[in-house]
């Protein structure tokens, strides 16, 4: 199976030499092509900041991050933006969705840019509400949805321009529980059915327990790693726990 992203020996420090943090130290995983991989960690471990640094939101100290072999720690400027623009999708946690456009409009707002042919617009956006169940909300704005459905829209206009990597920080967060189990149906259906491979950052287990593969980071360091396999999603569940015990988190979430 092709690799996707490789993170090779990535740190990232703050601080100076008087007063120096590691928030990342020496972190080094692959991803594979339409594999669904999430990151776990107590608050300060370092999942935001190595989630930053894949995003090309933040710069790593030393080492590389390959997005199918391109190092991404070398782009600047306009190459850097067009990178952002092509190859990452993006949902956060509060929707970042633009109260004056519609659900339609939201989606196909990263195609527009793109100056891309208006059928070929509605034809894709169509097509990812159907299969996130959203077709009947297209003509609403976001102050007429649920907060499912906003963050489904999100992830239909994640996926819509065809990014090679999606990057999913604390989606769940803001999210009722029934409307937290909307929203993993859904990344499971990016995963599944449009063959997206996802990155997120999460400190729940039931939300990690719908990835292939769970990296668990303790102050910086990778600190352990548990994959799903042919393993259900219950049993999967409990292996996640398993680890969260071990790191001395509560029954529900990493602190």
């Amino acid at each position: 199976m092709e690799k996707i992203l490789r993170i090779e020996n990535i740190e990232k420090y703050y601080g100076n030499k008087i007063n120096l943090t590691k928030a990342i130290d020496n972190i080094s995983f692959d991803i594979n092509d339409g594999e669904f991989v999430v990151i776990m960690g107590a608050s300060g471990s370092g999942k935001s900041t190595l989630l930053n640094c894949i995003s090309t939101i933040d710069r790593v100290t030393s080492g590389h991050i390959y997005l199918k072999n391109q190092d991404i720690t070398k782009l600047k400027g306009r190459k850097l933006t067009k990178f952002r623009s092509d190859s990452l999708g993006f949902i956060f946690q509060d929707f970042n969705l633009l109260d004056t456009l519609t659900a339609f409009e939201n989606i196909a707002l990263a195609l527009a840019i793109k100056k891309t042919n208006y059928k070929l617009v509605d034809e894709k956006v169509r097509q990812i509400a159907i299969a996130l169940g959203i077709e009947g909300i297209l003509d609403k704005y976001p102050y007429e949805m649920s907060g499912g459905q906003k963050q489904r829209v999100a992830c239909a206009r994640a996926i819509v321009g065809d990014p090679d990597l999606i990057l999913a920080d604390e989606p769940t967060g803001a999210l009722d529980s029934k409307s937290a189990k909307m929203l993993l149906d859904s990344l499971n259906t990016l995963n599944q059915k449009l063959n997206a491979t996802i990155l997120m950052v999460t400190h729940d287990c039931f939300t990690a327990s719908y990835g292939d593969r769970v990296i668990f980071i303790k102050d910086g360091k990778l600190f352990s790693e548990v994959i799903k396999g042919e393993h259900s999603r219950k049993e999967f569940f409990n292996m996640i726990m398993d680890v969260q015990t071990v790191l001395g988190g509560e029954l529900n979430e990493l602190i």
